[in-house]
């Protein structure tokens, strides 16, 4: 290799932007928070817009990952979502959500009867999503930075723990993947937070079948293989757990479901900094 190419090398692999496996996409900047554990959380607030609410609710496929994976304790688990269409974090009022007898105070169990949930705590993570394009839009990032913190230190305030979910790029504009990486894992380790890293995900399993498609026909909302694959990262964050071999595969075929499980782990593993 010549050696400025050498040096061009070492420098990337210094600022983290070379990716450990074929084609994979990662953020230059690496998280400081990589756990949700050793008290993993077993009820979370879903905010955030149509990216979560598409296909029946990404915390609804959640949900039914975590009582599979732990069937003694189904009952425990629970995800509510609190989405407007379009929204990024400046149009909720992420103080609302937590006042009593409201929100999560009382949700279904698997034979549709009412649960009344302990008011003392009502979730144990909220999960905030920003609009699609707002943490990398010129006129929109500082506003994602400044309620960044202003939610975070909302949800603490509420005994709950605030965790940021990774968009991703849109279809037809990958390059938006890195950027989004940046821009959340940036923002986690602003506030303390876990990031989700479900665009990364996005981006290794187009790098792996690019012909499997995980977008709706806008190229922007995920389509069900789409939600099963965030779904699985999500599930990775709040569990410690691996989805892979999860009996829950969401009507999947499961071939596909296989392999939306194994780049949900590995793009986990890899963010987290937690290869084997």
């Amino acid at each position: 290799m010549p050696r400025m190419l050498q040096a061009i090398a070492v420098l990337a692999v210094a600022a983290g932007w070379i990716a450990i496996g074929s084609g994979a996409t990662t953020a230059q900047t690496r998280p400081r928070v990589t756990t949700l554990g050793p008290d993993f959380p077993k009820s979370a607030l879903f905010i955030g817009n149509s990216f979560f609410y598409y296909n029946n609710g990404m915390g609804g496929h959640v949900s039914l990952l975590e009582k599979a994976a732990d069937p003694d304790h189904k009952l425990e688990y629970r995800n509510t979502a609190v989405t407007i269409g379009g929204s990024g974090f400046d149009w909720h009022d992420v103080e609302s959500y937590f006042r009593p007898n409201a929100i999560g105070s009382y949700s279904f169990d698997d034979t549709n009867n009412v649960v009344f949930n302990k008011p003392d705590r009502l979730f144990d993570v909220a999960i905030m999503m920003d609009c699609s394009q707002c943490p990398i839009h010129p006129k929109l990032k500082p506003v994602f930075t400044d309620y960044a913190k202003k939610d975070s230190d909302i949800v603490r305030v509420h005994g709950a723990r605030p965790a940021f979910f990774m968009s991703w790029a849109y279809a037809d504009k990958p390059e938006m993947a890195e950027q989004l990486a940046e821009a959340y894992t940036i923002a986690g380790n602003d506030n303390n937070a876990l990031v989700i890293p479900a665009g990364l995900a996005f981006a290794r399993a187009v790098s792996k079948q690019p012909k499997l498609n995980l977008y709706a026909a806008d190229k922007r909302h995920p389509s069900l293989a789409g939600t099963y694959l965030a779904a699985c990262v999500v599930f990775a964050a709040l569990t410690g757990r691996s989805p892979v071999g999860n009996t829950y595969l969401a009507g999947i075929d499961p071939p596909t479901a296989r392999f939306l499980q194994t780049v949900a782990w590995e793009t986990s593993q890899e963010y987290y900094g937690k290869q084997e």
